[in-house]
């Protein structure tokens, strides 16, 4: 294989870069950890759902479930960053991630104690997106720390690979486990992964915020400070405004179980794999990601991304065929993979350090916040219209906004990120 002249890189390289692994044993031990991590919470949010259901028999209840993590990611996420960038980002890692293993610990002991009760399931849920919302921000600000600048678009897309196989592997295992073993095996095998984090944490060096020249001690970090910081740098912005054009004017998810049945004359099964569609093509778009470190354009390679996502989206509403649907969907789900691998970098590579916690905690937020967003919009526009124009018309959007933003700040498609700039 020939080499690139200045980052070493296989001009030929399909598959992921797996050199950010190979470089950093730091980084290889956090990325693994937090592999197996993603899959144990994979199983225990479905065997979560499965018991809740299991208790009421309410959908409502099950429902409920989901605005118990987010709300506190959403209220917690710009503080948490804020804490981020305060207190050695180790400790705060490593704390919260022995909280959520101590919730895991608890959920498995209450259900071998035969204890079922709704109010504690709640509130367990509610504790976790409390811990991840601290976790989040300090792992993702430790990457820049780990890794050299080149490496990030590749430690960025092995990330990825790791949430979204937690988010297909760990449903899979949780039905298989709880159909097997019922749901303290699912909360006890969570807890035993939660050590491979715990583990990955506790070798980590001390991560105190580096503060630019000039600046006193470690002061205390302030989410206004870190607002007004995102508010003069237009390149980071448009991180956020182009992963919200496509959560919230183009996220069909909520639209899923009703498109299963009146276009594809299907049923719950095919609501199934319209969402596995979107996680398989994202996992690909990671599997697959070897040739983004060869990318320097990074906010063209957002903006074209996103479009790819509008675009697949709005011709999914028209077909009503399942396997060319699926296909699509398949499509949006790598091209947002590869939208969310340079968004990161870019929040990583043009963020000082002193702020890169407080504009993780905004991700989270627009993370969290965005297809939530978007499910009420493509719900809201399906029952006065139809969810085809739902659909469409929201791909459609999501294309036309996000061509109007590229050609308000042009200087996003030029970000070079061999001289980033916030």
């Amino acid at each position: 294989m020939t080499e690139t002249a200045e980052q070493g890189v296989p001009r030929t390289r399909i598959l992921a870069d797996l050199t950010p692994l190979r470089s950093s044993p730091d980084y290889r031990r956090l990325w693994f950890g937090n592999t197996v991590s993603w899959i144990g919470q994979g199983m225990t949010a479905l065997a979560v759902s499965l018991q809740v259901y299991d208790i009421t028999g309410s959908a409502f209840s099950v429902g409920l479930i989901g605005l118990c993590s987010f709300v506190p990611l959403v209220l917690l996420g710009l503080y948490s960053g804020a804490i981020a960038d305060t207190v050695d980002r180790r400790k705060l890692g490593l704390l919260s991630a022995a909280g959520s293993f101590v919730l895991s610990v608890v959920l498995a002991a209450v259900t071998f104690a035969g204890v079922e009760h709704l109010g504690l399931l709640y509130a367990v849920v509610a504790l976790q997106a409390v811990c991840f919302a601290l976790n989040s921000p300090a792992r993702s600000s430790m990457i820049a720390r780990l890794l050299p600048a080149e490496q990030l678009p590749a430690a960025n897309a092995l990330n990825a690979m790791t949430s979204t196989t937690g988010s297909l592997v760990g449903p899979m295992l949780g039905g298989l486990i709880v159909g097997w073993w019922g749901y303290r095996a699912a909360y006890a095998v969570d807890a035993v992964t939660f050590t491979a984090s715990l583990y990955a944490m506790w070798r980590l060096p001390s991560m105190l915020p580096e503060r630019a020249a000039g600046e006193k001690g470690a002061g205390r970090a302030s989410v206004l400070d870190g607002l007004r910081f995102l508010g003069t740098r237009p390149n980071l912005r448009m991180t956020f405004f182009t992963d919200l054009s496509a959560m919230v004017l183009a996220h069909p998810r909520a639209l899923f179980p009703v498109v299963a049945v009146v276009w594809f004359g299907g049923d719950a099964t095919t609501t199934g794999l319209l969402v596995a569609a979107i996680a398989l093509g994202a996992l690909l778009g990671s599997v697959f990601s070897g040739w983004l470190g060869r990318i320097r354009r990074h906010g063209l390679a957002v903006l074209i991304a996103v479009v790819c996502w509008g675009g697949a989206i709005a011709v999914f509403g028209l077909t009503r065929q399942l396997w060319p649907g699926l296909v699509l969907l398949a499509v949006a789900g790598c091209a947002d993979s590869i939208s969310m691998v340079f968004r990161n970098t870019m929040l990583q590579a043009a963020v000082p350090d002193d702020m890169r916690g407080r504009l993780q905690g905004v991700f989270i937020v627009v993370v969290a916040g965005g297809p939530r967003l978007g499910d009420l919009v493509a719900g809201s526009v399906a029952d006065l219209t139809s969810p085809a124009v739902a659909v469409t018309g929201g791909g459609i959007a999501c294309v036309l906004v996000v061509t109007l933003l590229g050609l308000r700040w042009r200087g996003f498609a030029r970000y070079d990120a061999h001289d980033p700039q916030p």
